[in-house]
């Protein structure tokens, strides 16, 4: 696809674009009105990636109460969307799903519009709402990062039924030329696309990613672009980074407002109140594959504060809460200096999890979607002292690009050079359980303890950036 085809137009931000927009910055919208904003997950996540993105809204002044995330139930696509699957989401229902929770939050503020801004496949929902979905009179902007809006592989002889396909009836339909221009947008609302030049895992004209290594995928870089966006290319930024980074938001604050942000850093709060969902995995999934958004009724989460050099607790559990049939965990009560450890235990459930012990850095913000996700042993890790599992949900590690370490191993086992796309780093610890493991990356660091794997723990370091 030729750049001469990407209009409105396509501008690529590096470090000297950014920088001048940080010095044009200006408080506020345009005309003094925060329109309300709609997060829109990817493929098997959560509303709580759009985490510090939210922050950043909120360090510019954006009421609170006009930032929303969804959670779709069963955030997995099916294998063929003509074809029902268990524990996964057709993209109908993706689209019913998002068109009501638009509904939702135009009741809740009075809005008659609302923004919309999608990560990955849930670029695909806005897109199909728009144009299918009666979205187009309720929807002022929508914000696609790293969509694979011509697929992740376009292949007319196999896989039609995959919404990912880019020959398959569902993206052929929404690509379809519109209005006199020939536009693969639907007319309405004003629309964004933000890329990567070449590190988009999804975006690749080879089909490693796909395990299809030296097989052409059909797809270029330029793949997430659409004919009749404004589609800005943000150079070395992974798949997610295309939602979830500082420069992302950046692009996506000026095309809302017309105006650069005050600030790209998260302004820390005094009293920090966290809460959010629980959830486990989908009935289909008996092997950690089909990850589920619905609420694990009965399991039991425990909050501890920890020592930040070392992991270990510092006292008595300060919150304790059976999850009920809404899913919270909260509300929890901190502050901005207060390293955590999440600690799950869900021993009824007939698949068997692991007690999770997820470690997190001091939340300098409050936060309604702090998701927490209880997790199995697998079985190839049941020979461990302990499982240690570093992971970033808002990006991937990229070798060279980012300073990872994992138990003092910079970069850890099992993350290739190249193009980013390992969101985990997994530490099987032979020597001793229960003594401190730390996790870094680009200046975030993280310890645990190393819970005993004879015990069925497993430990999660994650990270917020």
């Amino acid at each position: 696809m030729s750049p001469a085809l990407m209009t409105r137009r396509t501008v690529l931000v590096g470090a000297a674009a950014s920088g001048v927009l940080a010095a044009c910055a200006t408080t506020g919208p345009a005309g003094g009105e925060y329109p309300p904003i709609l997060f829109v997950h990817g493929d098997g996540d959560t509303a709580g990636l759009w985490l510090t993105t939210i922050w950043r809204f909120e360090s510019n002044g954006w009421p609170r109460e006009r930032l929303h995330a969804i959670d779709l139930p069963y955030p997995l696509a099916r294998d063929d969307d003509t074809k029902p699957q268990p524990g996964r989401t057709s993209t109908d229902e993706h689209m019913r799903y998002l068109a009501a929770e638009v509904d939702k939050v135009r009741a809740a503020t009075g809005a008659a519009k609302v923004v919309l801004i999608g990560n990955s496949r849930g670029g695909y929902a806005i897109r199909n709402y728009i144009a299918n979905g009666g979205g187009a009179d309720k929807v002022s902007h929508a914000i696609l990062g790293g969509t694979p809006n011509h697929g992740v592989r376009v292949d007319a002889s196999s896989g039609l039924g995959n919404e990912f396909n880019g020959a398959g009836p569902f993206l052929t339909a929404l690509n379809a030329p519109k209005g006199a221009n020939g536009d693969e947008v639907s007319p309405g609302p004003k629309w964004l696309t933000i890329r990567s030049d070449d590190n988009d895992k999804y975006a690749q004209p080879d089909g490693a990613w796909l395990g299809a290594k030296g097989t052409p995928t059909g797809v270029t870089f330029e793949g997430p672009a659409l004919k009749g966006a404004e589609n800005v290319v943000i150079t070395g930024i992974d798949h997610r980074e295309t939602s979830f980074s500082p420069k992302a938001f950046e692009q996506a604050y000026r095309f809302i407002t017309g105006k650069a942000p005050q600030t790209l850093g998260i302004a820390a709060q005094t009293r920090v109140v966290l809460d959010g969902k629980v959830s486990g995995y989908g009935i289909d999934n008996q092997q950690g594959v089909a990850p589920s958004n619905l609420a694990l009724v009965g399991a039991t989460v425990e909050v501890y504060a920890t020592n930040p050099a070392t992991g270990e607790r510092l006292g008595a559990a300060r919150h304790r809460k059976t999850i009920g049939a809404d899913g919270m965990w909260g509300p929890f009560t901190t502050d901005a200096q207060t390293t955590l450890e999440f600690v799950i235990s869900a021993p009824s459930y007939t698949a068997p999890y692991a007690t999770t012990h997820l470690y997190r850095s001091a939340f300098p913000r409050s936060s309604a979607i702090v998701n927490l996700r209880a997790e199995r042993l697998l079985g190839a890790d049941k020979d461990a002292k302990a499982v240690v599992v570093l992971t970033r949900p808002r990006g991937y590690f990229g070798v060279p690009r980012d300073r990872i370490a994992l138990d003092s191993r910079s970069p850890p086992a099992g993350i290739p050079g190249g193009v980013a796309g390992i969101s985990t780093a997994k530490l099987k610890v032979s020597d001793a359980a229960m003594r401190p493991v730390a996790g870094e990356f680009n200046g975030e660091r993280i310890v645990a303890r190393a819970w005993p794997v004879a015990e069925n723990h497993v430990v999660l370091l994650e990270l917020h950036h």
